[in-house]
């Protein structure tokens, strides 16, 4: 790869500490073997200059990726195939790099002055490597006026855009329509009738309501959704709807229509459940449709927005592009507007289980009535994480207030107060 003048190297060896969870859908997936990478994305390319190559050869652009599902390297092997196809002035290459390397690498590349063109990462990432100085600023360069306003907060900080969206999911309710039917019960839209409904569902062998609620970043991805629907925010959980989101997770406890075990549950062990008829309603997302599909295609079941309190709310998840500076910027912006066209876009999220982050790309991505169509309509209401380079530790305080009332080590109250003075030393 090209060398480039980073200024950013003590920001850089911090930002190696933190390493997230993944992008929402869980990291239980394995990591291909070496000769099942496309070819296009081979990781021996080690000298990929920004400049065209002498004698007029196409000009190199190395993208990093962390995807371990070899379905969704295929895809972007092709998207970059064709591409190169299509054009001599560019050649693209891609290199997978495990998720829980990313960031070291790219801090590594950033302090050894060695890093690709482009970079497809966590959403939630995005402000780390901000505020170490290594993307370039996109604003006036790519036109995202389309875009949900959720997938372009992700990749802004302080009004400046330093990134494109790459694919967005969502959270939403899955729930059983069978189980539904036989209680006599309406599909809830609101925090009461979702725990009236909850309590008609839940027997000796089916509980009502399951969403992950592990301590980590995979649980605060489902723990958001029912803050923000108080109107809380995620720095903000010390006051009158910060406690009342805890003290509804706690009450679906005390009312056996959620089990304790969700606490050792990701979002791949609730659909399990969900499958197999323990459950009857889940917190999810659209990852998980290709699965349900196949492992249990006699299953009836549907997608609604999450029940509301104040509003409705869900989490943004994906990935985003990033371009970084000093490399060659024009190239990885020619390669974008290539994968970000709509035939493009519409081929990857097939691929991926994802929704598109265009708007204008999503609202006819799906038929009328697809499963995916209710999580098309949840972006409209879906924030980021963050964007926040201290966003991991703002996460471990959320998901320890969520835990205590699960566990009840600590009231609402109690768990709110500690999380608050954890996150104010943080951000203020």
């Amino acid at each position: 790869m090209k060398k480039r003048k980073i200024t950013a190297l003590l920001t850089a060896l911090a930002v190696t500490a933190g390493i997230l969870t993944g992008c929402g859908a869980g990291g239980n997936e394995s990591a291909p073997a070496a000769d099942n990478v496309p070819a296009a994305q081979e990781s021996a390319k080690e000298e990929s200059g920004g400049e065209a190559a002498s004698g007029g050869e196409a000009q190199a652009i190395t993208i990093w990726y962390y995807w371990e599902t070899e379905g969704h390297q295929v895809a972007l092997d092709q998207v970059i195939q064709e591409y190169n196809g299509s054009q001599n002035q560019y050649e693209v290459t891609a290199k997978y790099v495990p998720f829980a390397d990313f960031k070291k690498q790219l801090s590594i590349g950033a302090s050894a002055d060695e890093l690709p063109d482009i970079a497809i990462l966590d959403s939630p990432d995005h402000a780390s490597y901000v505020e170490m100085g290594i993307f370039e600023d996109l604003t006036g360069k790519f036109d995202v006026s389309n875009y949900y306003e959720g997938t372009v907060n992700s990749c802004t900080v302080d009004g400046k855009l330093y990134g494109v969206p790459f694919g967005a999911n969502c959270l939403a309710l899955y729930y059983n329509e069978d189980m539904l039917t036989q209680a006599g019960c309406s599909v809830p839209t609101t925090w009461d009738e979702l725990m009236e409904t909850a309590k008609a569902l839940t027997t000796d062998s089916v509980t009502g309501l399951a969403l992950c609620s592990v301590q980590n970043e995979e649980g605060t991805f489902n723990f958001v959704p029912w803050l923000w629907s108080t109107g809380a925010t995620s720095y903000d959980i010390n006051n009158e709807n910060g406690i009342r989101a805890l003290t509804y997770i706690q009450n679906l406890i005390n009312e056996g229509v959620m089990s304790k075990e969700c606490i050792n549950w990701t979002q791949g062990d609730v659909m399990n459940q969900f499958i197999s008829g323990n459950v009857a309603m889940m917190e999810n997302g659209p990852w998980q449709i290709p699965t349900m599909q196949a492992e249990a295609p006699e299953l009836n079941w549907k997608v609604t927005l999450i029940p509301k309190d104040a509003e409705y709310a869900s989490v943004l998840g994906g990935e985003n592009y990033a371009v970084i500076n000093g490399g060659n910027v024009d190239g990885a912006l020619d390669f974008l507007t290539y994968a970000t066209s709509e035939e493009k876009v519409k081929f990857m999220m097939d691929k991926f289980g994802y929704i598109s982050a265009d708007k204008t790309i999503a609202e006819s991505q799906f038929a009328a009535d697809s499963p995916y169509q209710p999580f098309v309509e949840e972006l409209n209401y879906a924030m980021p994480r963050g964007p926040l380079a201290e966003w991991p530790s703002v996460s471990d305080a959320i998901s320890l207030a969520f835990n205590q009332v699960i566990t009840g080590t600590a009231t609402p109250e109690d768990a709110a107060a500690q999380a608050q003075a954890t996150i104010d030393g943080i951000v203020k």
